[in-house]
């Protein structure tokens, strides 16, 4: 056998060990992008636009089903597009306070599978802060779930200052999901590419540049922010954006590479060689995250073994990525 192709047979056989592990070993990922779908959101967002249709169909025994298939060991569960909000404030805080209960009695029936970030009735930051109090001190959430932006208002902007004030209190853990803004979801550039392919990550690097080129950042240190998708196309494009950061020295003391450096990537839909290769120029290992997108974006298995098969991490970087980091910024699931 010629040495390509016995190296591509080991390769294989890896991958069957891998696969058979996988279904059989203890759990213990914790995927931190995890997605969940009650009925009173799904019956709201019905028919609206980015609407995936997994979501809709989502069950608590779906996930378990995929976790245990993927040795997750926990998922930190989270709302997606199309969101809260379509522009009635009473709907949006009755549908967040909806899926947070919803979520916090999932964890309670479930306390070693789930965690839950909870969802923020955004734009409006009045009841945001009311809902930030009753997540934390009532329904003791793991953490906040956040948009990229609101119709046209991104993460950054000062009338959300309040919302992270009182983030940075709570030493807050901020999941940020990407979604495409009002200006950018019905660009006409390629036919038949959705949002999802290039918007998301476009409006996750806006996000980010926002945070940081506003002072969010360096103001308000003790938010845990994850970003979704390897940081988006933020990580390529990280140098040419940073030579734009000189005429902001009073927003970013340290710099806007360290800002980027303080925060954490997840891996949902990212685990391929050009994003990964980026992201670790940007950080190291112990600032990426295991996630799926589940159910719409994969299941764990499958990223698993794609994360493996980059062959980019060490067994130390890739125990850090399936549970230490989180473990580290949720201390909570370190008994899942």
């Amino acid at each position: 056998m010629s040495d390509p192709n016995r190296r591509d047979f080991l390769k294989f056989l890896a991958s069957l060990a891998f696969t058979q592990a996988g279904t059989s070993a203890k759990p213990f990922r914790i995927d931190i992008h995890h997605h969940f779908g009650p009925a009173v959101w799904v019956a709201e967002v019905k028919g609206r636009p980015l609407l995936q249709p997994a979501n809709t169909t989502w069950t608590p025994a779906k996930s378990i089903e995929d976790m245990d298939r993927g040795s997750v060991a926990a998922s930190v569960i989270s709302i997606t597009n199309p969101g809260l909000w379509f522009g009635d404030k009473a709907v949006t805080s009755r549908l967040a306070r909806a899926c947070n209960e919803y979520a916090a009695k999932l964890v309670q029936d479930h306390p070693t599978r789930f965690g839950f970030f909870a969802a923020m009735p955004l734009p409006d930051v009045d009841a945001t802060l009311k809902e930030i109090a009753y997540a934390y001190d009532t329904l003791k959430a793991d953490g906040v779930g956040l948009f990229t932006s609101y119709n046209d208002t991104w993460l950054g902007n000062p009338a959300f200052r309040p919302v992270m004030e009182d983030l940075n209190r709570r030493n807050a853990v901020v999941h940020v999901h990407p979604t495409a803004a009002n200006c950018c979801r019905e660009l006409n550039y390629a036919p038949g590419v959705g949002p999802g392919t290039m918007e998301y990550g476009t409006d996750t690097t806006r996000a980010i540049t926002g945070v940081c080129f506003s002072g969010d950042a360096a103001r308000f240190p003790n938010i845990r922010w994850i970003w979704s998708h390897a940081g988006g196309s933020l990580p390529f494009l990280a140098g040419r954006i940073d030579g734009a950061s000189s005429n902001f020295k009073a927003q970013m003391p340290n710099g806007f590479m360290l800002e980027l450096r303080k925060m954490y990537y997840d891996l949902a839909g990212a685990a391929n060689p050009g994003a990964v290769a980026s992201l670790l120029k940007l950080v190291k290992a112990d600032k990426i995250m295991f996630g799926t997108d589940f159910p719409p974006g994969g299941k764990s298995l499958e990223q698993a073994q794609a994360i493996r098969a980059l062959e980019m991490f060490n067994e130390s970087d890739l125990r850090a990525i399936d549970r230490d980091n989180a473990v580290k910024l949720l201390p909570r699931l370190r008994g899942a």
